[in-house]
């Protein structure tokens, strides 16, 4: 699958970190589209939810609605993806043929909603959204659970409207308005917490086996910036 010109200039000049809230906003304008027609929430990008040991794990984005809330995690990886939803690691493959392992985001995304609910502190629905750059090919990806989405971000807005159809509405405008103020006091942290968040991060990478060590930095990167 070849690359486009613009893909390789943006692959050239821009970082991991900057991809990666490119991604989230161009995620947020997609779910614009949505409250366009009718299916109307509250956003949150960067949420760092705090955990039970003193430490954060960091939501890429969030989507309060009358259904309950959207938990989404952005990748931006080009290639092919493969992966399933049981496997500890998922493999993008370049046209060249180089293969860049990178943590499963179901398991990536399913500890986050873990740690959102227990924030939450009450019964409010959670769906899990993995979105991937529309510049990858999903070529074999296995999703056993109903309740998990992994699509393309081209997607975003057909697959909130099928879960939003296919849900009965949980939460009142009173309800959604209150959570969004309570998880919204979640984005605005210091780079002390930030710092921590990363630091936690990278000791959890030299902690693992030697499998683990063995990926190469540029997917350490990617699967490392939030994946706790």
């Amino acid at each position: 699958m070849a690359k486009s010109l613009l893909d390789k200039l943006v692959d050239s000049i821009l970082d991991d970190e900057w991809k990666g809230k490119r991604g989230e906003k161009l995620t947020e304008r997609e779910l614009k589209l949505v409250s366009l027609f009718g299916r109307k929430g509250m956003t949150l990008r960067n949420v760092y939810v705090p955990k039970e040991n003193g430490e954060t794990s960091e939501i890429d984005l969030i989507y309060i609605t009358q259904k309950g809330i959207f938990v989404f995690e952005s990748k931006n990886y080009s290639g092919w993806i493969f992966g399933d939803e049981k496997s500890q690691f998922w493999t993008a493959m370049l046209p060249n043929k180089e293969k860049n392992r990178f943590y499963n985001p179901i398991k990536q995304n399913k500890t986050h909603l873990k740690w959102l609910g227990n924030y939450i502190g009450e019964d409010v629905p959670l769906f899990s959204v993995i979105v991937f750059s529309e510049r990858c090919e999903l070529k074999k990806i296995d999703v056993e659970t109903p309740e998990i989405k992994v699509i393309k971000r081209d997607r975003t807005y057909a697959t909130v409207r099928d879960i939003w159809d296919k849900t009965n509405d949980a939460l009142d405008a009173e309800q959604i308005t209150r959570l969004y103020e309570k998880l919204k006091e979640l984005t605005n942290v210091d780079k002390a917490t930030k710092a921590a968040h990363i630091d936690s991060i990278e000791k959890r990478f030299s902690e693992k086996p030697d499998e683990m060590k063995q990926d190469n930095e540029e997917s350490a990167r990617n699967a490392g910036r939030n994946l706790f």
